[in-house]
């Protein structure tokens, strides 16, 4: 799979915020992907004493959720840490992790927002549209947006709105645990991303290919 990521790549946080706003308008907020066959989960991890960025992919059998295969790359951090900025820190990784699959992948998963972004152009959206791939952001903590606590049970939901637009919904994936906060990527609509997300956590709070791509990005520890 051949991923070109944009050039010259921002080295600014008005350069960044200037293409977020460029590209948020090429979000595809509706379902657009084929039957997911290969389905996989992108995770990142930092290494601050070299700076290096470190991309995982884990790809899993979709009715089993076992892993199938795995990509670990390394890349140097060519962007400083930045509230609404993570993509521009995690996607030129994870662009190339992705690229060295086989086969493009039928869904993405990634660890982090979509369109639940101030400037609606979080991380899954921004890997969506660079690679053209369907995305869903699974984020672990709210960065914007307000909501009703759902209820306790797996499987409650409460959706998020933020100036007034709805950005994503706060979903209740194990008993009594925190809600994680899922939103569009690119080429998937809400309701569908909400419905895929319940489906590939049966067990944990997470869902089982971000697990898996979690503990892949940390691999290279000693």
């Amino acid at each position: 799979m051949r991923v070109t990521v944009e050039e010259p790549w921002p080295t600014t946080e008005s350069e960044a915020r200037a293409v977020q706003e460029r590209l948020r308008g090429t979000v595809v907020a509706r379902d657009d992907f084929p039957p997911i066959r290969r389905l996989v989960a992108v995770d990142a991890h930092y290494s601050e004493a070299d700076r290096t960025t470190w991309a995982a992919v884990a790809e899993v059998d979709p009715r089993t959720l076992e892993l199938t295969r795995s990509v670990l790359l390394a890349r140097p951090t060519s962007f400083p840490y930045v509230t609404g900025l993570l993509s521009f820190r995690e996607v030129p990784a994870m662009a190339a992790a992705l690229a060295m699959l086989p086969e493009p992948p039928d869904m993405v998963l990634v660890d982090g927002q979509g369109m639940a972004h101030p400037r609606r152009f979080g991380l899954a959206c921004h890997l969506g549209v660079v690679t053209g791939l369907p995305t869903v952001g699974v984020a672990k903590s709210r960065l914007v947006g307000r909501f009703d606590p759902p209820g306790m049970a797996r499987g409650a939901s409460s959706p998020m709105y933020h100036r007034k637009e709805l950005v994503g919904v706060a979903l209740r994936t194990r008993d009594g645990t925190n809600p994680l906060f899922v939103s569009v990527g690119h080429r998937v609509s809400l309701q569908t991303a909400v419905d895929l997300v319940l489906a590939v956590t049966p067990k944990w709070r997470l869902p089982e290919p971000i697990r898996l791509a979690d503990r892949v990005s940390r691999m290279h520890r000693p």
